[in-house]
């Protein structure tokens, strides 16, 4: 990282924190440092935002779709020149490095999926049109729209949901994670550069402010991206108000080796499909069903790659994999990892933490010959600890696969993609990936089942789940006189 984008960084950094030491102290997570502090904001300041941002609304709804195109496209230029310092500052807070799938590869995430949301077509939908009846089905402005985001991709995940809002003709008030305000913030004082006043609003507070969002009466939808738990209760808040929801919830993502399948072919692709963002993703491969006759090929793959593969501070250009994001989290994957040696299931490598490398870093984890019923498999670890289950019948691998009450993403791995794409339809997610796990695409529609949520996110329908349906049906090409009268 250059001195000057670490320079650019601490520009934006003023820009968005507050001064003289007040507000929350926001820790670098590699070093835990302090980066800056964050402004707390009242649960009054979040309802003077809401009504800043219900004055603004009718104004940007009445932009036209070409108009705010134009300033949604702006505001991704406007990433893509800031996109060096935000990265600097993404790293240090979340701790993901700046190479690899990690933070520059999420500042171009954002314009990109900032674009697709300015230049996706959604066209009316002429329903019937006949003699005697036209009529079509449209699209409208849902009104001001609450946006809570996650601390594991936060940048990118707030792009998610300002992106279609704004382009539909919402305004947006945005509560990102208590763990990554800053970058955030600093996300959003670069977009609003070139946004109408109050069309965009960002609010840093505690989870009383979270809580009044999902609850005030002039919001009129929620997008959540987070924990099923904190998802119900914003289910229970938003019950008062009506408000639609959009909610992205638990993964605990299951993958499934098929017999017979090239160990070597697929390990990389494996390998990323769960320690992306040091494992630190919904979407991610939680927990790796492999059929016997390739299982052990299939582990020890896997433990090649993940005993080489560099950790370290996110700013070190040579790091792919950081820290844990937080001492909570850090714990969890700890716990987890420490019941399954308890249990009797074998670390292939890693295992432990590496204090030599910072407080929050966990040396990547293979954990094989481990049951089914286990911790580390039953509940999601979020973080670099891969647990990899034998299987002998496939219909058994499938009712493993099946058997948790979540459903984000799935995978299925074979040399055939026929015997492959037709295991697919047996997996209960929301998305099947073959021979890949995790990958996203802006146009192709994501989200879950069961208790990983519901709504779908990206192109039409990302759209289409930011607006409100509104039929117009008419008379038919007889003409415009009712039939009867004169």
């Amino acid at each position: 990282m250059s001195a000057s984008a670490a320079s650019a960084a601490a520009a934006l950094l003023d820009r968005i924190q507050e001064s003289n030491g007040e507000g929350r102290a926001i820790p670098d997570a590699a070093t835990r440092e302090t980066i800056g502090h964050a402004p707390v904001h009242s649960v009054t300041e979040l309802d003077d935002a809401i009504a800043r941002a219900k004055a603004a609304q009718p104004a940007w709804e009445a932009l036209g779709h070409e108009k705010r195109s134009e300033l949604l496209l702006a505001a991704a230029d406007a990433i893509d020149a800031n996109a060096e310092a935000l990265a600097h500052l993404l790293s240090r807070e979340q701790g993901k490095p700046l190479n690899g799938p990690n933070a520059r590869f999420e500042l171009g995430a954002c314009s990109a999926w900032l674009r697709t949301s300015a230049t996706t077509a959604l066209e009316p939908q002429v329903l019937v049109d006949d003699e005697t009846t036209h009529a079509e089905l449209v699209y409208k402005a849902v009104g001001v729209v609450g946006a809570i985001g996650p601390w594991n991709w936060p940048l990118m995940i707030s792009i998610w949901q300002i992106g279609p809002s704004l382009r539909m003709g919402n305004t947006v008030v945005v509560k990102p994670s208590e763990y990554t305000p800053l970058s955030v913030l600093a996300l959003l004082a670069v977009m609003n550069d070139v946004l109408p006043a109050d069309v965009l609003i960002g609010i840093s507070g505690d989870r009383e402010v979270g809580a009044r969002l999902a609850s005030h009466p002039d919001i009129d939808k929620i997008m959540f991206t987070g924990s099923t738990a904190t998802g119900r209760r914003i289910i229970e808040s938003s019950a008062g108000n009506l408000a639609r929801l959009t909610l992205e919830l638990g993964g605990n993502d299951a993958g499934i080796v098929l017999p017979g399948t090239d160990a070597s072919a697929i390990a990389e692709d494996l390998f990323w499909g769960a320690f992306i963002n040091t494992g630190q993703t919904c979407a991610a491969m939680k927990r790796l069903y492999v059929h016997d006759s390739v299982y052990d090929d299939v582990v020890d793959a896997l433990a090649e790659i993940a005993g080489s593969v560099p950790m370290g501070n996110g700013l070190d250009e040579d790091n792919v994999l950081g820290p844990l994001q937080n001492k909570a989290q850090f714990d969890i994957v700890s716990r987890l990892v420490e019941d399954a040696k308890a249990s009797g299931a074998r670390v292939v490598t890693g295992g432990e933490a590496a204090p030599e490398l910072g407080e929050l870093f966990y040396r990547p984890t293979i954990v094989a010959d481990i049951a089914n019923d286990a911790a580390l498999v039953q509940e999601e670890q979020f973080g670099p600890a891969l647990p990899i289950i034998r299987y002998r019948d496939v219909d058994e691998a499938f009712a493993w696969a099946n058997g948790l009450d979540v459903g984000l993403g799935a995978s299925v791995w074979s040399n055939d993609l026929d015997a492959a794409r037709e295991a697919a339809t047996r997996m209960q997610s929301g998305t099947v990936w073959l021979n890949s796990h995790g990958g996203l695409h802006p146009m192709v529609p994501f989200g879950g089942v069961k208790s990983s949520g519901y709504g779908l996110e990206f192109g039409v329908e990302g759209l289409k789940s930011v607006a409100v349906p509104q039929v117009v049906s008419g008379p038919g090409r007889k003409g415009t006189t009712l039939e009867g009268t004169a």
